[in-house]
């Protein structure tokens, strides 16, 4: 399983990074790579968190157990589980590649305060604000248990704690200054990760 998990891990940055990017660039001529600086410690941190998170999840745990350093923890040791965590890792290739196609010319690796790109509201950004983010963790919620060893779920949570710090702290502020009252009221009635959870409240004039 550990070398299912480093190839699913490998699919992911080539599908969904280079061949994002390469796909990118062909349509608008634009990357959509940015690297501005961080936007306060909590974008810092954020950043920090998911570089971690992406190098424990996908390479430390496999790793870890091709070369015998960590076990599987017994519980979690199932062929059951294992043939979900691949079911669940591909699902998540795919519905990152369908979230970040949805966003077209809009799609970014990060925020950059300077530019305003538009709002996206429609496929599956529908039923969640995130989906990207939801497909990501579905993804490595798969690799965590296809590897399911003492590194898998502090990953696991490291990953959620850096995306929640991304967005709420980064990229949900940008979008209000960006698109105000249109964003205000797509995050009233769309979830943040999942649909109907994570709703904000509509902001009332003074």
């Amino acid at each position: 399983m550990a070398v299912l998990a480093l190839v699913l891990f490998g699919a992911f940055l080539l599908l969904a990074g280079v061949a994002r990017i390469c796909i990118q660039y062909r349509r608008t001529g634009d990357t959509g790579i940015r690297r501005a600086r961080a936007a306060g410690p909590a974008h810092a941190w954020a950043r920090a968190a998911l570089a971690t998170a992406s190098l424990l999840v996908g390479i430390a745990t496999p790793v870890a157990e091709l070369v015998g350093v960590l076990d599987a923890v017994p519980v979690l040791d199932r062929p059951a589980l294992h043939a979900a965590g691949a079911v669940l890792a591909l699902a998540g290739i795919g519905a990152v590649i369908l979230a970040q196609n949805a966003m077209g010319a809009s799609w970014r690796n990060d925020v950059d305060p300077t530019e305003r790109t538009a709002l996206i509201t429609h496929g599956p950004f529908r039923l969640v604000r995130n989906p990207i983010y939801t497909a990501a963790l579905t993804w490595a919620t798969g690799l965590a248990l296809l590897v399911p060893n003492p590194l898998a779920l502090p990953g696991l949570l490291l990953l959620l704690f850096g995306l929640e710090l991304q967005v709420r702290y980064v990229e949900e502020p940008y979008l209000r200054r960006t698109h105000g009252p249109s964003y205000e009221e797509y995050a009233a009635r769309t979830g943040r990760f999942l649909p109907g959870l994570g709703r904000t409240p509509r902001t009332r004039p003074a």
